[in-house]
Formats: C-alpha cells, sequence, structure tokens
C-alpha cells in the first residue's frame, strides 16, 4: 500500500485519504483510528458510574441477565445487552459464544480442544472458551485458514 504524508499549516487543512478496492477490517481500523473513534461504555464500579474505554476491555461476559465488563484486572457491570455491546464493538472484537464477546487484540495463543472446541489464552492470563459452533470465524479473524 502506497501511503502519502503532506505537512500543511495548520490543523484545519488536516484531512486523509483512503482509495481502497475493498473496505476490509484492516481498513476499517485504520478509519477508525484516524477519525479517533474510540469509545467508552458506561459500567458501574460499586455506587459509581465509570467509563470503560473500548480498548481496555478483554471480554464481555452475560451470566444471569447481567452483563459484565472484563480489563485486565477489574470486572465491571453495565446496562448493555450483549447484542448491543456486539454492534459497538463490531472490529477488533468476536462473538466466541452464546454468552461471551472477546477481544481478538487481547488473545496470547489459542489451542484446539478435543470436542472441537478451542480455549483462548488472554494476555492477562485468563482462559476462555471458545464454542465449536465460532471457531471457524475465530480461525479466519486470526487468519489461521487458508
Amino acid at each position: 500500500m502506497k501511503v502519502n504524508v503532506i505537512q500543511v499549516n495548520s490543523a484545519v487543512e488536516e484531512k486523509a485519504d483512503i482509495c481502497a478496492v475493498k473496505i476490509t477490517e484492516e481498513i476499517q481500523s485504520a478509519i477508525e483510528l484516524l477519525e479517533d473513534n474510540r469509545r467508552s461504555i458506561p459500567c458501574a464500579d460499586g455506587s459509581e458510574t465509570v467509563m470503560c474505554r473500548t480498548e481496555t476491555i478483554y471480554y464481555v461476559e452475560s451470566v444471569d441477565k447481567r452483563t459484565y465488563v472484563y480489563t485486565k484486572d477489574k470486572c465491571y457491570e453495565t446496562k448493555y445487552r450483549l447484542y448491543e455491546l456486539e454492534k459497538i464493538l463490531k472490529f477488533h472484537y468476536f462473538r466466541c459464544s452464546k454468552a461471551m464477546i472477546v477481544n481478538i487484540r487481547k488473545i496470547k495463543s489459542v489451542k484446539a480442544e478435543m470436542n472441537g472446541r478451542m480455549t483462548a489464552e488472554l494476555l492477562n492470563g485468563e482462559q476462555i472458551v471458545i464454542s465449536r459452533y465460532y471457531v471457524k470465524e475465530l480461525k479466519r479473524k486470526l487468519g489461521l485458514m487458508i
């Protein structure tokens, strides 16, 4: 990919033009980065509300009709439903089971299991299970399928 950088005199003149044959996940990530569309999700931490930045989220899990957001070392509750968060967290996140969405950028390694499922180890050392139904899509997203 060819990249042209032109220095301008003011922030008003700053812009980026992207010419692409197809909008891939990589192109979409570049667009989000350039637009600075990093989002935060309101979460409950006890009695206070914290804004949890989406890039700090390791995974989101639904348990007993409640939704929990897990970061490196904290767990928060959010009012969002899992399907709503799936729309918000669409580019670097992946539905890995009926009740969980995982941040692909936080996966350290994956291991195939005998029953067709996979186990993923996250950067914080936690292990999560990838259901058989979602294994093929995860392999595609990680570039493990040819």
